[in-house]
């Protein structure tokens, strides 16, 4: 049995994702998905608007995620690895040559990321929409409190 592994914080689950993980199963038997725990999340700077819990479960429901397992550490990747008895480890170009190290201990493949959708894009337009919803909000309140 061929088994490939990936990691991710997997927020806001999107296409780029799925397709993501659909191609990295279609290399191999079985699929690890290594989700990024909120503690390492903030370890790393950044604030998921989903918990771990929440992705782990969601990640867990897709066809072609076989398990998910919490990343808590830059470091435990080579662990994981030897762990899990991984052939394959696959991650979006976006990291390429960023865990070249691998190479000694599995296969490593970059694959293209899906263009147009990302998380970060998804956070930032949600942003703009919110700015949008409050300058309207503080409108409203301004016109109301004319009209008494």
């Amino acid at each position: 049995m061929k088994k490939v592994l990936t990691y991710g914080t997997f927020d806001l689950l999107h296409k780029g994702h799925v397709l993501l993980l659909q191609r990295a199963r279609a290399l191999g038997d079985h699929l690890t998905v290594a989700v990024s725990t909120d503690e390492f999340n903030a370890i790393k700077g950044k604030k998921a608007y989903t918990s771990w819990e929440d992705r782990k479960l969601i990640l867990e429901a897709l066809a072609c995620v076989d398990e998910v397992i919490p990343e808590n550490e830059w470091e435990q990747k080579v662990k994981d690895v030897k762990k899990y008895d991984i052939d394959l480890f696959v991650m979006g170009d976006d990291w390429e040559g960023e865990f070249d190290f691998l190479k000694e201990y599995c296969q490593v493949v970059y694959l293209p990321r899906t263009e147009g959708v990302s998380t970060t894009k998804i956070k930032e337009d949600l942003k703009e929409i919110k700015a949008e919803v409050d300058k309207l909000s503080q409108k409203i309140e301004e016109d109301i409190n004319e009209e008494i």
